[in-house]
């Protein structure tokens, strides 16, 4: 088991790709503290993951609340004695909107969900990592976090500013043995694109961020991101760092 001994905090853990990669690191070993808001759909996946080597813990929280997220570090480190490993996973998709028609509404969640919420994760956890060590951080981008019109300015702005908390503390943490990376999913079967703002989509926007579509070879599965997302935790890694790996099934090689 690659994660055997460790222990990790994933939000956005109740469903999509974070639920998959808080499984798949309870089954290589690791402790998982389990974060999001419905903890009905935490406490399914702690009952599923009971026979594992690795124990979750649900941490029913609302991440965009800096208490919240400053004490989800805390809970690890009181739970299982310390933290290893920080996957920032939690994330809203906009509603296909331009900067013409974006509303500070919108602007404000999405950018506090996307963008603040793992800045004040990273803060807190790099702090301790350098007290003690050492850590892994992984960040969710997105493929919209390098290229342009994957989705609406919102978003995308977001996810290209999470590949900047990626590379920056990448390189300035490296002495203190802290790896920072980000996976950039393709098009995943998740519950991301069915967010408040995506029920109000914005069909001109929609229509031109949708205009490369075609060349998307398939739509990807949680799981695909999961074992990724184990293979940049463990040591299998260790010369791996700052980088923003697009896993899209070839989508943004054309």
């Amino acid at each position: 088991m690659r994660l055997k001994g460790k222990t990790a905090i994933v939000t956005g853990a109740s469903s999509g790709m974070g639920r998959d990669i808080a499984y798949y690191f309870a089954k290589e070993g690791a402790n998982v503290l389990a974060v999001a808001r419905r903890s009905e759909k935490l406490n399914e996946l702690v009952k599923e993951t009971k026979s594992f080597e690795g124990k979750t813990v649900a941490y029913s929280a609302d991440i965009t609340n800096k208490e919240k997220v400053e004490g989800m570090i805390d809970e690890s480190i009181k739970l299982f004695g310390k933290l290893d490993i920080l996957v920032n996973n939690a994330g809203i998709m906009d509603n296909m909107s331009g900067v013409a028609e974006i509303n500070d509404e919108m602007w404000d969640k999405v950018m506090s969900l996307n963008v603040k919420s793992p800045f004040l994760a990273m803060r807190k956890a790099v702090n301790y990592f350098k007290e003690v060590g050492g850590g892994v951080i992984i960040n969710v981008s997105s493929i919209g976090g390098l290229y342009g019109c994957r989705a609406g300015a919102v978003y995308t702005a977001s996810k290209h500013a999470v590949v900047g908390l990626t590379k920056n503390p990448a390189f300035m943490y490296e002495k203190g043995n802290i790896r920072c990376n980000a996976i950039c999913p393709g098009g995943i079967e998740t519950e991301v694109g069915f967010g408040e703002f995506m029920k109000n989509i914005n069909k001109e926007g929609a229509a031109r961020c949708m205009t490369g579509i075609a060349t998307n070879p398939r739509m990807g599965k949680g799981s695909e991101i999961a074992t990724v997302a184990v293979f940049l935790a463990s040591d299998d890694s260790s010369f791996i760092n700052g980088q923003c790996i697009a896993v899209d099934g070839g989508w943004t090689a054309y």
